[in-house]
């Protein structure tokens, strides 16, 4: 087997596997620094090979992906699912997370009695 078949850059690998939606999204996730394979900071054009540990932070969520298969082509969620071991923590139960008031999109500025409650809420 060559070298070039027992490896695969990170950025496809993540693409392929269908972690993120584009190539180019993983390219800046890596450049942004949210993608590390054996606990160091990876480039997109980082090499992999089974076995690694690719750790990706997606939406304040660390993922914890072990690769089993090379991938290079974007294939089927089924398939792309049997070419990972998520060893992903399950997250915190909903009473554990901090409440954070969120406002409707579109709802408008608040208005000044509802800019009181917001303070009221985050102690001013």
């Amino acid at each position: 087997m060559s070298d070039a078949a027992a490896s695969a850059r990170v950025d496809s690998w993540l693409w392929a596997v269908r972690v993120y939606k584009t190539r180019s999204a993983a390219t800046t996730a890596c450049r942004a620094g949210h993608v590390r394979v054996d606990g160091d900071r990876a480039k997109a054009s980082q090499q992999i090979r089974a076995g690694d540990e690719v750790r990706v932070r997606i939406q304040g969520f660390d993922r914890h992906l072990v690769v089993r298969q090379l991938l290079t082509k974007r294939v089927g969620a089924p398939v792309a699912a049997t070419a990972y071991d998520d060893r992903t923590p399950p997250p915190p139960p909903r009473e554990e997370r901090a409440f954070v008031p969120v406002r409707d999109r579109g709802a408008g500025r608040p208005t000044k009695r509802e800019r009181r409650d917001i303070d009221r809420l985050r102690g001013r």
